[in-house]
């Protein structure tokens, strides 16, 4: 199914356009100067506020994956889904008390760094390479993918005129460097929740105009109700059974088993993520301690909200699916497909807020790719470029390759994108994926930050070792769920990086050592007072919906 876009609409899109790249080039002439210098266009170092690093964390967060994977899943197995989005709060919590003061005692400005500094150079080298793949073959592609998908079903325009719109609006506001990035990215997070809130809304009215109502709060209340499966957090063997995309069914408890999405498995993807990934960590190591800690926690209460946005509207469109509506929509060659759930609402949405929600899904998309663009161009410029290709490169050198390799990039992505148009649910595709890697990531961050013993040689076992270990395991138990495996996963790497370590007295001698002060994890009295309010608020969520 494709929609069109009224006048109207354009018009409110090319409204949203304007102010944005309008903002965006006002912020690169204001600081033009600046761009030649590598910590300016990399980090914005010293000139992003607390507001504008949550909202550019969320900004890069907050993709196509989101509001159509999410909704998607929503619809497959309901609110257990927004587990990644409020276990995402509470892991900002941790990364801002523990592991931020870390990276700017240290002067860390890229993950790379941080392993060259604590563990070798061919560490750093060895996953630098392995993010660089990752990020340009999974989430580049998987974000333009979903992006191009989404904004294809709402405009009539075609899936591949979509993904050339999306990567060149995205290079014009990349090329500007992190401040431009930073900057924009609070209009972009204004317009996403502005957008998504219209559509979250348009969903429940539906439901309580199906039922004789009107009104969202009616409508959510109905939802409740009707759909009362659809309305728990923590899932159990058999309780959620999800449309597979291939006319079959799976059991949701694979991609979320019960208690693990609370005390187990899924604070490793999360801190891998959240604390260990330079397409997030980036947008707070150019800032000062206080006001970093101040952006991920306004981040967190940012989150909070985001199930409300990307998850109801998927849950209504199940209920409402169940009852005969959008049979044509969300099928597809006899097939349930949980991710054009959230493109049919749009679709129905009236003129003028449709434009609003298209602007919020391509601010989304376009946020995201600008992020992580940045990112490839940061790892590739100061820990391959610099270190082995010209170690006398002057900041506008780097710079300058910066750029091309952002254009190179998105390039590259644009040509991959395509290959992914035949997964049902893309969010649990990306997140499995992920599965294979966050384990050793998370592994050898955390021996790197808290046991001295840690050896290079140990960091290499764990990284060589992670993939392997978690298909094996995929192969040798294939009904364990994945989040299970993880793990596992996690367990093995780091009893094997401790038994290397112990064994290698070699290495024990030359170990690298990173500063770590512990009054750097006090935080200060309005923190704590955030920090205790979003706690509060997840153990009432939890209780509400367990």
């Amino acid at each position: 199914m494709s929609g069109t876009l009224d006048t109207r609409d354009i018009i409110v899109f090319l409204i949203y356009f304007i102010v944005v790249s309008g903002y965006g080039y006002w912020i690169y002439q204001r600081k033009k100067s600046a761009t030649a210098d590598t910590k300016d266009f990399f980090l914005a170092e010293g000139t992003l506020t607390w507001w504008a690093i949550g909202a550019s964390l969320i900004a890069s967060n907050i993709s196509a994956e989101q509001f159509i994977g999410m909704s998607g899943s929503g619809f497959a197995m309901g609110l257990a889904i927004a587990s990644y989005e409020w276990m995402a709060a509470a892991t900002l919590l941790v990364v801002a008390v523990f592991l931020l003061p870390i990276y700017l005692r240290n002067k860390i400005y890229t993950m790379p760094q941080f392993l060259a500094q604590r563990y070798s150079p061919l560490v750093a080298t060895t996953l630098a390479v392995f993010w660089l793949v990752v990020y340009v073959f999974v989430n580049l592609t998987s974000i333009l993918h979903l992006g191009a998908l989404a904004v294809s079903t709402i405009s009539g325009i075609s899936y591949e005129a979509c993904i050339f719109g999306l990567t060149l609006f995205a290079v014009f506001i990349t090329l500007g460097g992190m401040k431009v990035i930073g900057y924009t990215d609070v209009i972009q997070v204004l317009v996403l929740i502005l957008g998504g809130l219209a559509t979250t809304y348009l969903a429940l009215d539906l439901v309580a105009h199906h039922y004789g109502g009107s009104g969202a709060l009616n409508g959510l209340s109905l939802l409740r109700e009707h759909a009362s499966s659809h309305f728990h957090m923590i899932l159990q063997p058999g309780q959620m059974m999800m449309p597979d995309g291939s006319g079959g069914e799976k059991d949701a408890f694979q991609d979320l088993p019960g208690i693990a999405v609370l005390v187990g498995a899924m604070w490793i993807a999360n801190l891998s993520y959240w604390g260990m990934n330079q397409y997030i960590t980036q947008r707070a190591l150019g800032a000062d301690l206080n006001t970093a800690r101040a952006g991920l926690l306004f981040a967190a209460f940012l989150k909070l909200l985001m199930p409300i946005i990307v998850v109801l509207p998927g849950i209504a469109a199940y209920l409402l699916f169940q009852q005969g509506e959008f049979q044509e929509q969300i099928t597809e060659g006899g097939f349930v497909k949980p991710d054009k759930a959230y493109p049919v609402l749009i679709n129905l949405l009236p003129t003028g807020l449709k434009g609003l929600s298209f602007a919020a899904l391509t601010a989304a998309i376009v946020a995201s790719l600008a992020g992580k663009a940045n990112s490839i161009s940061t790892i590739f410029t100061l820990d391959l470029y610099k270190k082995y290709f010209n170690r006398n490169a002057s900041e506008a050198n780097q710079v300058m390759v910066g750029r091309v390799v952002i254009v190179i990039a998105l390039i590259i992505g644009a040509i991959v994108a395509p290959v992914l148009r035949n997964f049902a649910q893309a969010f649990q595709f990306i997140q499995n994926f992920t599965g294979l890697i966050s384990p050793g990531i998370t592994a050898i961050f955390l021996l790197g930050f808290f046991w001295k013993k840690t050896t290079a040689s140990a960091a290499m076992a764990g990284a060589i070792a992670t993939i392997p270990a978690g298909i094996a395991l995929e192969n040798l138990l294939p009904n364990l769920p994945f989040m299970h495996r993880m793990g596992w996963v996690f367990l093995i790497v780091v009893g094997l990086m401790i038994l290397i370590s112990l064994l290698d007295s070699k290495g024990r001698k030359n170990v690298r050592s990173i500063e770590v002060e512990v009054s750097d994890f006090k935080t200060a009295p309005a923190f704590t007072v955030g920090m205790v309010v979003i706690v509060i608020i997840l153990a009432v969520l939890y209780s509400m919906f367990w």
